[in-house]
C-alpha cells in the first residue's frame, strides 16, 4: 500500500460489505464522572446500561452520539478518573471525534469554556472542530461541517474534493475543494456561519 492507492467512494472488491458504525468501545473510569461528561456536557443519552458479558465486575454504558450509532465504556466505580493524557502507539485511539449541528457550534464551545476545560478551536478548511478532553485524557474532537453535506453522500463528496485538491496541487482538502465538490456533484453549496480561526495545520 501506498500514496499511489486511490481515494474513492465506490465500493471495493472485497469479500465483507460494512453497512455503518455499530459501536466503538472504551475503557472509562467510573460511571459518575462518564455520565457527567458523556451525558451532562455532550447531551449524549444514556440509553443502556448492563454489566460486562465477558466481565460482571464492570458495567458497560452505552450512549447515544445522536444518529443511533453508539458509543460504550467499560467502567468501575473503584477506579478513579485520570486526566492524563493516555499512551500512544500502534494500536491506541488517538482520538473521538463527534459532530454539532453548525448553529449550535457557538454555544458548544461556551459550555466547554465553562465548564473549565481547556480547548483549542481550529477551521480545518472542510469542517471546523473544537479539541479537548473527556475526564480520562483522551482527546475529543467536536466538529461541525463548513458546509451542509447529506450524511449519504458524504463519502462521495470527500472523494471528490481530495481529487479536486490533488488537481490543484494542495497539501490538504480546504474550503474550495469542498465547495467545487458539490457544485459538480450537483449538491447545493449552503455554507455556515462559524468562527474565524486557525488551520492549526502544520503545512
Amino acid at each position: 500500500m501506498s500514496d499511489d492507492e486511490p481515494v474513492t467512494a465506490d465500493l471495493p472488491d472485497s469479500p465483507i460489505r460494512s453497512t455503518g458504525t455499530d459501536h466503538v468501545t472504551i475503557w472509562g473510569s467510573n460511571a459518575e464522572d462518564t455520565i457527567s461528561f458523556y451525558r451532562d456536557l455532550l447531551g449524549m443519552p444514556l440509553v443502556l446500561r448492563q454489566p460486562n458479558l465477558d466481565d460482571p465486575d464492570q458495567t458497560h454504558l452505552f450512549f447515544d452520539t445522536g444518529d443511533g450509532r453508539i458509543l460504550t465504556f467499560f467502567v468501575n466505580d473503584d477506579r478513579p478518573s485520570d486526566p492524563r493524557p493516555p499512551y500512544s502507539g500502534v494500536g491506541y485511539v488517538h482520538h473521538v471525534a463527534i459532530r454539532v449541528a453548525p448553529d449550535r457550534f457557538g454555544e458548544m464551545v461556551a459550555a466547554i469554556d465553562e465548564d473549565g476545560r481547556g480547548y483549542n478551536v481550529f477551521d480545518r478548511g472542510i469542517f471546523h472542530s473544537l479539541y479537548t478532553r473527556d475526564n480520562n485524557g483522551l482527546t475529543i474532537e467536536i466538529t461541525t461541517d463548513t458546509f451542509s453535506i447529506p450524511d449519504e453522500r458524504r463519502g462521495e463528496v470527500l472523494a471528490t474534493a481530495q481529487r479536486i485538491r490533488e488537481e490543484d496541487g494542495a497539501e490538504y482538502a480546504k474550503e474550495e475543494h469542498l465547495e467545487a465538490a458539490l457544485e459538480e456533484l450537483g449538491i447545493e453549496a449552503t455554507k455556515h456561519d462559524l468562527p474565524d480561526a486557525d488551520t492549526g495545520t502544520g503545512v
